[in-house]
């Protein structure tokens, strides 16, 4: 069952947010992950909800997608990112397709 991380961000250094950027890339198709949106324009149908930037993956299952995030692959660009951006992630599971 595919599962999507989910994520918000606010990125207060985009100097180091794009070493970050640069390395998460190359990180996540080993896990089987690819981009399914990478902060393009937002526009809020209902409440008061607007992330400055939002990024979804797409993994072929929850514990991949949780073995990218806790991989030595990803380890330095996390550390990047937590240091230039304030970020709100989750995993979600997705339905099988029919």
């Amino acid at each position: 069952m595919p599962a999507y991380v989910v994520v918000q961000i606010r990125v207060r250094d985009p100097e180091t947010y794009e070493r970050y950027r640069r390395l998460a890339e190359r990180s996540i198709p080993v896990y089987g992950g690819r981009y399914i949106v990478r902060g393009g324009a937002t526009t809020t149908l209902e409440g008061t909800w607007a992330p400055s930037r939002f990024v979804m993956l797409e993994f072929p299952t929850a514990a991949q997608a949780r073995a990218w995030w806790d991989s030595p692959e990803y380890a330095e660009a996390k550390r990047l990112r937590q240091a230039s951006a304030d970020t709100e992630m989750l995993v979600v599971e997705g339905i099988a397709s029919p």
